[in-house]
């Protein structure tokens, strides 16, 4: 198949400075390069959040729950613990799946939904 990996995620906003200070500050992904209309954030080697200005978005996501993006934890109660202590506004405790992993569920400023994933006891 020719299709190898996901390199990247883009998030639009019009609310881009709020959504750069969440993502560094409460999320603490990296901020690789910052400029006036998008940042990027390094979520591992190769693999990228983007966040930019769009002229077609305005105000919060009117479907908050069609895209979510998952980030790991190996520790999901403290994640959720410290998370939570920088003002994320969690919409789902941490709760075991049937799968048996662990899910919380949270929300950026602009509403769009993210998930917090423990894929181990």
């Amino acid at each position: 198949m020719m299709i190898q990996d996901i390199i990247g995620i883009n998030v639009y906003t019009d609310n881009l400075e709020e959504l750069m200070l969440f993502y560094r500050d409460i999320i603490g992904i990296q901020l690789r390069s910052s400029h006036d209309s998008a940042v990027v954030f390094e979520l591992r080697p190769g693999m990228r959040l983007n966040i930019g200005r769009h002229t077609n978005v305005q105000g919060p996501s009117k479907d908050p729950f069609r895209i979510m993006i998952n980030f790991e934890t190996s520790d999901i109660h403290s994640s959720y613990t410290e998370l939570n202590a920088r003002g994320a506004h969690f919409i789902r405790r941490p709760e075991k799946e049937s799968w048996g992993g662990w899910v919380a569920t949270l929300q950026d400023p602009d509403g769009n939904t993210l998930q917090l994933l423990q894929t181990t006891n």
